[in-house]
């Protein structure tokens, strides 16, 4: 079947969607679609006692100990947690966290057994001066590429700004990614588009060769239409089965 879509929904600093936590158990049923959901700290327990995939947006690398503010990986496996967010571009620039925090963080999660999500990409002005790659290279260096990881790739330039890179940008960079993970992880290791997807260009987007889903910000806080994005989603993961089976 090759790999499974992974429609993710970062919810930021926002209460859960009206009428989300209703819809736990029926997002589920989207058997050839992995549905995750990253509320805040204050909602990981009702997300996961509606029924609901659930992640941690953040994680401290270490297991405890004087960080006011901060829950640890094992905090969130303890909570029920499947997934985290490492490096998102919002904690990079707001909370300065650097590639080697994320590394840290990544490696935290598989030991407290988490799916870290790491996330990467290139401003506006590194894309301007054809650094894009540069950068995404440099973020993927010293990242622990042999584990059970996933990427999530977010052009800095289209997060919150309703921008978006076109299908074309995304899957070069997305094919750039992937040829950079160990030879026996490029086939099992989804790579997330994280700039801006709405249900507007998910299927340009999810038509792609090497984009296996979406970290979707903005438009998962409207229920109508992050519901739309799972649709699409869920319409092109059957094609792809069907494809592989007629071969």
């Amino acid at each position: 079947m090759g790999r499974k879509f992974l429609i993710a929904a970062n919810w930021k600093m926002n209460l859960p969607p009206e009428g989300s936590l209703k819809k736990g158990s029926s997002y589920q049923t989207h058997a050839d679609v992995d549905i995750v959901v990253f509320p805040t700290f204050l909602d990981i327990r009702s997300c996961i006692e509606a029924g609901l995939m659930t992640g941690g947006q953040y994680g401290h690398p270490e297991g405890a100990g004087a960080r006011t503010g901060d829950v640890s990986m094992a905090m969130l496996a303890k909570a029920g947690c499947l997934y985290v967010l490492c490096g998102h571009s919002e904690r990079r620039a707001d909370h300065g966290e650097t590639d080697e925090d994320v590394v840290a963080q990544a490696i935290a999660a598989l030991e407290a057994g988490i799916h870290p999500i790491i996330c990467l990409g290139e401003t506006a002005q590194q894309r301007k001066k054809g650094k894009e790659k540069d950068m995404v290279k440099q973020q993927m260096s010293i990242l622990p590429l042999e584990s059970d990881l996933t990427i999530a790739y977010e052009p800095i330039w289209a997060i919150g700004t309703g921008d978006t890179a076109t299908a074309e940008q995304a899957q070069e960079m997305h094919s750039f990614i992937r040829l950079l993970l160990p030879a026996d992880r490029r086939e099992k290791t989804r790579i997330l588009y994280g700039g801006s997807m709405k249900p507007e260009n998910v299927e340009e987007l999810l038509k792609q060769d090497d984009i296996d889903g979406g970290l979707v910000g903005g438009a998962s806080l409207n229920p109508e239409a992050f519901g739309r994005i799972v649709e699409i989603a869920e319409e092109l993961q059957a094609k792809k089965l069907n494809s592989s089976e007629a071969h």
